[in-house]
């Protein structure tokens, strides 16, 4: 894909051969996120919403005030700072305090995409880093899972029902339907897989995606915990482990991060991340491994595109006796 940001043209995932400017990219990146967060708000109030725009607001000042104290060109008007926003917003349930999520968003804009140049500079997904952040220092902050299962406007506490599933508690008063709607705790925008994908289809009839990265991602993790079940070989519910936790918001929205590198690429970036995220939630501590697996695979994108760089054709390689 071909990015505009000023009067230059920058090659960027997923590759393909369109040129629009990265605002409108990002912008249609906002929209497919709408139909999750309306979601988030009917069944988690409106403090679902509230957190979202202080991610977002603190996300864009945190890069305008950065880049005028450094004299640096201006950026905000991309869009790219609100998409931060709202996926640091949708990592984090609808409990979280204000001042969590503004402490990531800083950190998220500041430390990993500003220091690293910006952009489609970053090292790794710049929300997911701000989520690891709350993790390593406050993780009580982002640990009140909420359901409204029983009633439309007053939320109770409750595990996630991958947490439920991982430790062979019952979690049969949440359906399938539950799952697939998004009636069921977690975070923001985790938890309606049917909001998720009618955003992914969004973007797909937009060709701002690649659906390659996605697909491997989502098929490796329920290979895997299908086949190394908690209950024995091949008996995994491949349905909880798709349609709970945080596996569609990461395929669909965070594995398909704008990183440069080439399709194959993306692609083994994403088994890499699916074996990290089946690994979490097979063997780990924590019931989920979807933003671990995916930090992985960022960190390790270099190493892996000078590995299985593709060859340009048209381009001899020059062979160096002795």
């Amino acid at each position: 894909m071909k990015l505009k940001v000023g009067n230059d043209l920058h090659e960027v995932s997923p590759h393909i051969e369109i040129n629009r400017s990265t605002k409108v990219i990002m912008q249609d990146v906002v929209i497919a996120m709408i139909p999750a967060l309306l979601g988030a708000i009917y069944f988690f109030g409106f403090n679902s919403l509230i957190l979202v725009l202080a991610a977002v607001t603190t996300c864009v000042l945190s890069e305008y005030f950065w880049q005028k104290i450094r004299k640096e060109q201006l950026t905000v008007s991309d869009w790219s700072t609100v998409v931060t926003g709202m996926l640091i917003a949708f990592n984090v349930p609808s409990t979280t305090p204000i001042w969590a999520v503004m402490v990531a968003s800083i950190f998220a804009i500041i430390v990993v995409k500003q220091f690293f140049g910006g952009i489609g500079s970053n090292f790794a997904n710049p929300a997911l880093m701000g989520r690891a952040l709350l993790i390593f220092l406050w993780p009580a902050s982002i640990s009140g899972y909420v359901t409204t299962y029983h009633s439309a406007t007053d939320a109770i506490s409750s595990a996630t029902v991958l947490g439920l599933y991982k430790t062979g508690s019952d979690f049969s008063r949440f359906s399938k339907w539950d799952m697939i709607i998004g009636n069921i705790p977690g975070c923001i925008g985790e938890t309606s897989a049917l909001l998720l994908l009618i955003g992914f289809a969004y973007l797909c009839y937009r060709r701002v995606v690649n659906i390659g990265a996605t697909s491997a991602y989502i098929l490796t993790v329920l290979l895997v915990t299908y086949v190394f079940a908690r209950d024995g070989l091949f008996r995994g519910d491949i349905l909880t482990n798709l349609l709970s936790g945080g596996l569609i918001l990461g395929a669909c929205f965070m594995m398909t991060d704008y990183a440069s590198v080439a399709p194959r690429v993306k692609v083994t970036l994403a088994i890499i991340a699916g074996l990290i995220t089946a690994g979490i939630r097979l063997w780990g501590m924590l019931p989920e491994g979807v933003s671990y697996g995916i930090l992985v695979a960022n960190c390790l994108s270099g190493i892996i595109e000078i590995i299985i760089r593709p060859h340009i054709y048209g381009v001899k390689v020059r062979k160096h006796k002795g």
